[in-house]
């Protein structure tokens, strides 16, 4: 059964959040260290005052009200999603996944533009915002693509395109590979891992840099990503509990992870960061790093599309991504970075459009 969803936060949440802000316990901070050791203390008191004085989350519910929001139970599991049909009754249909620390929020800006050629779904990970939170193991990537897989097909759609950055990197092409009759093609903006085993590239300067990026990274692991695929429970007591400890959770990542040039404001930041507040889901959301660690998702044979930003946590190598994947389309852009679909929307819009439309015409 589907049921239309309506957001409707208790205003004893508001006034309880608001409560909390005031009576924030700060931490020191060493003089004169910038960004070295996180997030700046300045930064942080900067946000939450505006969070506590000035954002104002009935204006921004009430604009998310305007999306048809919806809710089914898929395999246990409360999922909430957007459902968007174009004026187009041959549009293609399709699903557009978030990541970590967003959530189906940061698509926003993509749902006019792509809803000229696409009926556009777009769910809450089970364990974000209003899909969560999770109730047992098992709820890694291949489990939420299983889910996608039944979503779509409750929804009437069976064949349909796929898009996503971070997480819904990895889920949108396991969706892939267990639907693989149904998906069309997958548009992607992150596509991280380490290079193809036992194979001898001859890459050039710039691939040389990004691999080096990647071995990095994959070296020394962020703290972020170690306490959440170890010790979610742990972290989940000091985000669940504090707001501001959320906010700089969170916060952080809006600036280390994009374009110094990109323009996301204090309202959007916090309206996502309230969605992970209001909903209690800052556990829940962190398990996804562990339940999908060490799994292999399934193989993804479908078209590809390969959106770089400049700006991303790692840049993909193309001969990598060649070797494993069947690409269609290879884009560099100028400007972005990991949170791209609020970053740069028109282009990326433009870009989603370009390649689905090449494989309708193909």
């Amino acid at each position: 059964m589907i049921e239309p969803f309506t957001i409707d936060v208790p205003q004893a949440d508001l006034d309880d959040l608001t409560q909390r802000l005031k009576h924030t316990r700060w931490p020191d901070e060493l003089p004169g260290v910038g960004w070295d050791y996180g997030i700046p203390l300045a930064r942080v008191k900067e946000l939450a005052e505006y969070w506590a004085t000035g954002f104002e989350w009935r204006k921004h519910e009430a604009r998310l009200n305007e999306l048809p929001q919806y809710t089914t139970e898929i395999d246990g599991q409360r999922i909430h999603f957007v459902h968007v049909r174009s004026a187009r009754e041959d549009a293609l249909p399709l699903i557009l996944t978030h990541g970590w620390p967003g959530s189906f929020l940061e698509f926003e800006q993509l749902i006019e533009p792509l809803s000229e050629n696409f009926h556009l779904v777009i769910p809450s990970i089970p364990g974000f915002g209003f899909s969560g939170p999770t109730h047992e193991k098992g709820w890694g990537v291949p489990r939420v693509a299983e889910a996608w897989a039944e979503l779509m097909n409750r929804l009437g759609y069976d064949r349909y395109g796929a898009h996503g950055g971070d997480f819904g990197s990895g889920i949108s092409r396991a969706l892939a590979g267990i639907a693989p009759d149904n998906v069309v093609g997958v548009h992607l903006t992150y596509l991280p891992g380490p290079p193809p085993a036992g194979v001898t590239f001859d890459l050039d300067e710039e691939d040389t840099r990004r691999l080096d990026r990647i071995k990095q990274l994959i070296a020394n692991r962020p703290a972020y990503q170690s306490l959440q695929a170890t010790r979610p429970q742990t972290i989940s007591y000091a985000l669940t509990d504090s707001p501001v400890g959320q906010l700089a959770w969170i916060a952080e990542k809006y600036t280390e992870w994009t374009d110094p040039e990109s323009e996301i404001s204090p309202d959007e930041i916090l309206t996502n960061i309230s969605l992970y507040w209001l909903t209690g889901t800052a556990g829940s959301a962190a398990r996804l790093t562990k339940e999908t660690a060490g799994i292999a998702p399934p193989i993804c044979k479908a078209p590809i599309a390969v959106a770089v930003m400049p700006h991303d946590i790692t840049l993909a190598v193309r001969a990598h991504v060649e070797y494993l994947f069947d690409v269609h389309q290879w884009t560099e852009f100028d400007h972005g970075g990991h949170f791209s679909a609020m970053e740069v929307p028109e282009a990326l819009a433009a870009d989603i459009t370009t390649f689905f439309a090449s494989l309708s015409s193909s």
